[in-house]
């Protein structure tokens, strides 16, 4: 079954043209996605008793129009398959017309935190959450490549407030990072994000870019390139 919430756009997530901010946006996805586990008793608690957690694999958000300062949104979720240990998530965000401002997918893996390997999707979830009709987009490729010729832009340690209830760096916090290296007048219109694995308290991320015409390719990697998650920025 679907899941929505109603919301007005808070100053606190807007940028300086006073429009929704990008990691607002995946911000508002990802509580969407927890409000619904949390409505079926698949909460945040059930999972860490019972030593799981879904871990976000890759995104793919479409922007229509970021919403403005004030405006009423509607923000709604849905799973459409779970196959193995892959759960496969829509998104979508209206405003108070009923037009779809940004849309999005997701597939996400159901993981041991014991272990850190993944495990098979208990009945009682695909039961749960059912499932409804795949949202009608043109959904690209997870895999996102890394060009040879990147350059090495900065560096940072993650920090505790980067940390979430998984004990990982939050999947905001990788669009924060590789948004900085946007150029000023980049006009978005998608996002593609691939998690590899996950960074942790006190690991040193890496940021390499590469600017394309269409595209702004950012790959966020250890110390020795080895990536913890892709982006590309498309125009």
């Amino acid at each position: 079954m679907a899941f929505s919430f109603d919301s007005r756009i808070r100053y606190s997530e807007v940028d300086a043209d006073c429009r929704l901010t990008l990691t607002g946006l995946t911000n508002y996805f990802q509580d969407c996605s927890v409000f619904h586990s949390e409505s079926l008793d698949l909460s945040v608690d059930y999972l860490a008793k019972n030593h799981i957690a879904w871990v976000l694999s890759s995104w793919q958000i479409c922007i229509n129009k970021m919403p403005h300062l004030n405006d009423q949104v509607k923000v709604s979720t849905w799973a459409y398959a779970m196959k193995a240990f892959y759960g496969y998530r829509n998104f979508k965000m209206e405003d108070a017309h009923g037009d779809v401002l940004a849309y999005a997918n997701s597939v996400w893996v159901l993981v041991d935190t014991q272990s850190g390997r993944p495990v098979k999707i208990p009945q009682i979830m695909s039961d749960s959450y059912g499932f409804e009709p795949k949202l009608d987009m043109i959904c690209s490729e997870r895999k996102i490549p890394v060009p040879d010729d990147m350059q090495r832009v900065g560096e940072i340690v993650v920090p505790q407030y980067f940390i979430d209830s998984n004990q990982h760096m939050n999947n905001e916090k990788y669009v924060m990072l590789a948004q900085k290296l946007l150029p000023d007048d980049f006009s978005l219109g998608e996002l593609r994000v691939e998690y590899r694995r996950e960074a942790k308290l006190g690991d040193t991320i890496v940021s390499y870019v590469k600017q394309a015409d269409d595209r702004t390719t950012v790959l966020l990697a250890d110390e020795d390139k080895k990536p913890y998650a892709v982006l590309a920025f498309l125009k």
